[in-house]
């Protein structure tokens, strides 16, 4: 006769077991192979990098399905209200760099201020163009009628809507049907507002619990550190179930990436690979930001002075500038410090949208909610403060990637493909990236000590010579090594450790790398769940 204890840890272990069932069988409902379109919201403020940020999200915007481009603000810029109110945040760059400018009624944010607008009008002119290559290609009209002004008067005020703010709101109580990704590439103010708003108007009433469930089961943030601290004042205190994604171990596409980059990585953000690949690709390649390109966000910015050339870091401080990042050749990568927010997104068959712990070209997904890249001692007011802060991100982030696959090349391969698709009428003037499926679903329940068998079919849309890799992602919960061999055949089999436990997860990729000009890679990931 069983314990009690026996019983009830049978009771678990079968319960366990019922609950992957039902998650692997519900995946493998869909179609196995079939790539869904992320839901996304864009919101950014006028930060250089922002700029080009937006540049590939347009140009990967034939995998998303997108909400919204909404202008925010953050400690870095913000507009004012236009009524000369001054406004102080202690802690903030102006004081970090002792500019000694605020209290004031604006800050770094031009008159007029349409960044977001010109990169959509540059994407309209290249359409034409980009739909040849790709038909899922968002019309214009569509991107333009989600562009709104969200909370952009004050750094971290939340106190009124904005179209932006509700733009948002509406999109997180509307009945579509997958998640709702909302990135933040400056502050969180527009996205707090939104939320702060929904608590306002369901509180007092019977539907909140409903509400305020739905809204956490649906909503993943996905933000570059919390830059206004609404985030940690207003939302995790108030949504603390809400998913919030903060993404390490990838490729760096911010700021100084050069600076510490692989010999592999450091050749595609060269002033050489730049122009024959960003600058000099249409519309949307002279939108694109990098070092003395004459080009300044705001005119007299004394914390933008990337587009100045000739002079040495301490020739431009002595000019007025907070030189925070050393000065590199004319030409150079300058930064897209926000690409990791929506690179896991793609539809590049790494599936790494479906849960912030796969990884994939953006990185992954840590759990520290005290991470934040954006935090400065706000005691520190030396023109030094940013480049410590600067050094420590990129140490921080060069040591969680040990171990991580090296994205970064393929990723500006298909950066560069994109830019000559913009400018390339005909399908059969530019490379296209294989395409990658694997026989079954995608899905698999397995036994310890069973062979699984994988059959891959691999074709390339411009008949590219194409090779073929199989690899273990070790970001499952099985926490060893399988033995993979034939990982150059499009068929593989391989054992399931007979030490994997029941619920751990084993993540194999089969990788596609064309010879086209530029190559082009596409994955297709397979998830093993043990039974």
């Amino acid at each position: 006769m069983r314990s009690n204890s026996q019983r009830l840890y049978v009771s678990i272990y079968t319960f366990s077991i019922l609950v992957v069932c039902l998650w692997a069988n519900a995946v493998k409902a869909q179609s196995p192979n079939k790539e869904i379109r992320p839901r996304i919201v864009i919101t950014a403020d006028p930060e250089l990098d922002d700029n080009n940020s937006l540049i590939r999200f347009l140009l990967h915007s034939s995998d998303l399905d997108v909400e919204g481009l909404i202008y925010a603000s953050s400690g870095y810029h913000w507009k004012g209200d236009g009524k000369g109110t001054k406004w102080y945040v202690p802690g903030r760059e102006y004081a970090r760099f002792g500019l000694d400018t605020c209290p004031c009624a604006s800050w770094r944010w031009a008159k007029n201020e349409r960044f977001i607008d010109d990169a959509v009008e540059a994407y309209e002119k290249v359409y034409p163009n980009l739909k040849v290559h790709d038909p899922n290609y968002p019309l214009p009209a569509l991107l333009k009628s989600k562009i709104r002004y969200g909370n952009i008067e004050f750094d971290g005020d939340i106190s009124k809507n904005s179209p932006g703010s509700d733009l948002i709101k509406s999109l997180m109580l509307d009945d579509k049907p997958g998640r709702l990704y909302i990135t933040a590439w400056g502050g969180q103010s527009t996205i707090a507002r939104a939320l702060k708003s929904i608590q306002e108007e369901y509180e007092s009433t019977t539907q909140w619990e409903a509400v305020k469930k739905k809204i956490s089961r649906k909503v993943v943030l996905l933000p570059s550190g919390d830059q206004d601290d609404t985030y940690a004042k207003y939302i995790k205190p108030n949504w603390p179930d809400i998913e919030y994604r903060q993404f390490t171990g990838g490729p760096n596409y911010g700021y100084g990436a050069q600076l510490r980059a692989k010999p592999d990585d450091s050749v595609y953000m060269t002033p050489t690979w730049m122009k024959q690949n960003v600058t000099d690709r249409g519309p949307l390649g002279a939108l694109y930001r990098v070092w003395g390109d004459g080009k300044q966000m705001v005119k007299g910015d004394r914390m933008d002075y990337f587009g100045l050339t000739g002079y040495t870091n301490e020739q431009l401080r002595k000019m007025g500038y907070a030189v925070w990042m050393p000065v590199q050749p004319k030409g150079a990568w300058l930064g897209e410090g926000d690409d990791f927010t929506f690179m896991n997104m793609l539809g590049n068959g790494l599936r790494a949208y479906e849960n912030g712990s796969y990884g994939g070209w953006g990185g992954r997904a840590i759990n520290d909610p005290k991470y934040n890249p954006f935090s400065t001692p706000a005691t520190d007011t030396s023109q030094q403060a940013m480049a410590a802060t600067l050094s420590s991100m990129t140490e921080q982030l060069n040591k969680s990637a040990n171990g991580y696959p090296d994205f970064f090349p393929a990723a500006q391969r298909d950066f560069a493909v994109r830019l000559k698709w913009s400018v390339t009428p005909a399908f059969s003037g530019a490379n296209h990236p294989p395409v990658v499926k694997i026989e079954g679903p995608l899905n698999i329940l397995a036994s310890p000590g069973e062979t699984i068998k994988l059959n891959g079919a691999v074709s390339d849309p411009d008949k590219d010579k194409v090779v073929v890799k199989w690899w273990q992602f070790q970001v499952g919960t099985y926490p060893g090594k399988i033995t993979i061999s034939n990982s150059d055949s499009q068929q593989l089999k391989f054992l399931i450790p007979k030490d994997a436990v029941s619920g751990q997860t084993i993540h194999v990729i089969l990788e596609a790398t064309d010879n086209g000009s530029p190559s082009l890679t596409a994955y297709q990931r397979v998830i093993i769940i043990v039974k």
